[in-house]
């Protein structure tokens, strides 16, 4: 099919991947009201048309923790990436390089830290979750440190799992999900030969690292399942701060007193985000939550965001809301089961043409630029309409 729009990658994801697969990145939990409202709400705020500004001069770049970015974007951690295409998580680490933007490592990556970090010259940075197995925590950042990542993404919103129930319905999980897993391979050859055949290991590699032996797709949910931690605290997180000397990003806050308390953690940035709507359904979607949160700490701590942005206008939204960066999550793997490395580079250059025109279009030669004058009202008062 002709991609000329990012949002044609998840066309033509659907028909390359097998379902368990496609389902798995596309769902989201329970009823999957906050992931439909994650992109509605977004693309319901309206950018302010500024005209005859002169914008002959405009630049996307940006600068975060000491690391110079060509635009306020980053690839979102997503677990498995390296399902979605041979070595997926390779792949998409050298597009992100080659755009001049940041990669995320998953701590449940198919390619482990080492084979990621050694194929790009340009640092990576490593999510992570708290787990109840503190050893596997500091093993892997003790990997992490020693492959050159300096900043951490620390996912607080997983003390437990959601429930995905498009997961069972797909295959993914449940009652004969491995026959299902294989019946649905074999009906995509073209992802079976090069996912599915050319693709192994299929295991969690710095799990498996660990563990000394393969944690494969089969253990995945269990290992996940056994380790996450409800018991979690802010007090839990204070051995890694003192570890950690690079910067560390506290993921999943929604509520700006989470958000004030990041502060006086002395996290260097949070990201404002619901788990893609993976977490818990009914939530605020990321953009009623950013505006509030923006009030509370902008200025204090970094803000990036991630949770709907399909295009460059929803960046740009976002930026004018208060965040500094953004991550991109679905968008990105749609791209990369696609079209692999190729798919994820020419994602990034149809965001960056969307940017450029909406910066054009609002007057806004910088990424400073961006702010709430260059909407048509302030967040809160669109969404209320």
């Amino acid at each position: 099919m002709i991609i000329s729009a990012p949002t044609d990658y998840r066309q033509a994801a659907r028909r390359r991947l097998p379902p368990f697969l496609f389902h798995y990145a596309d769902g989201g939990a329970y009823a999957e009201h906050t992931l439909r409202h994650n992109v509605e709400d977004l693309a319901g705020i309206a950018l302010r048309q500024r005209v005859l500004k002169d914008m002959s001069t405009l630049s996307l770049g940006t600068e975060l923790f000491g690391e110079s970015l060509a635009m306020p974007v980053a690839l979102a951690p997503v677990g498995l990436t390296g399902m979605y295409a041979r070595r997926g998580e390779v792949q998409a680490a050298r597009a992100a390089a080659s755009k001049g933007i940041p990669f995320t490592l998953s701590t449940v990556s198919v390619c482990p830290i080492d084979e990621v970090a050694a194929a790009i010259d340009r640092p990576i940075w490593f999510q992570l979750y708290v787990l109840k197995d503190r050893g596997f925590m500091k093993h892997v950042l003790e990997k992490a440190k020693a492959a050159g990542v300096k900043t951490l993404v620390f996912t607080v919103d997983m003390p437990v799992p959601g429930a995905r129930y498009r997961d069972a319905h797909s295959g993914m999980s449940g009652k004969h999900g491995a026959i299902r897993r294989m019946l649905q391979a074999a009906a995509h050859p073209l992802w079976a030969w090069d996912v599915g055949l050319h693709g192994r290991p299929h295991d969690l590699g710095n799990v498996s690292d660990y563990r000394g032996k393969p944690t494969e797709l089969e253990d995945y949910i269990a290992w996940l399942g056994d380790n996450f931690d409800p018991s979690i605290s802010w007090q839990d997180l204070e051995w890694i701060r003192e570890f950690w000397d690079g910067p560390m990003i506290i993921k999943g806050v929604l509520d700006a007193e989470d958000a004030r308390d990041a502060v006086r953690f002395g996290a260097d940035g949070i990201v404002v985000s619901n788990h893609g709507g993976r977490q818990l359904d009914g939530v605020p979607s990321t953009a009623r939550a950013l505006p509030a949160i923006a009030d509370a700490v902008k200025g204090d701590i970094a803000l990036l965001a991630d949770s709907g942005l399909r295009n460059g206008l929803d960046v740009v939204r976002m930026v004018a809301m208060g965040a500094d960066t953004v991550l991109l999550g679905r968008a990105f793997i749609y791209a990369l089961a696609a079209a692999g490395e190729s798919g994820v580079v020419h994602l990034l250059e149809l965001f960056e043409k969307e940017m450029r025109v909406a910066m054009t279009l609002t007057g806004a030669r910088t990424i400073a630029d961006l702010g709430p004058d260059s909407l048509v009202a302030s967040a809160a008062e669109a969404l209320a309409e």
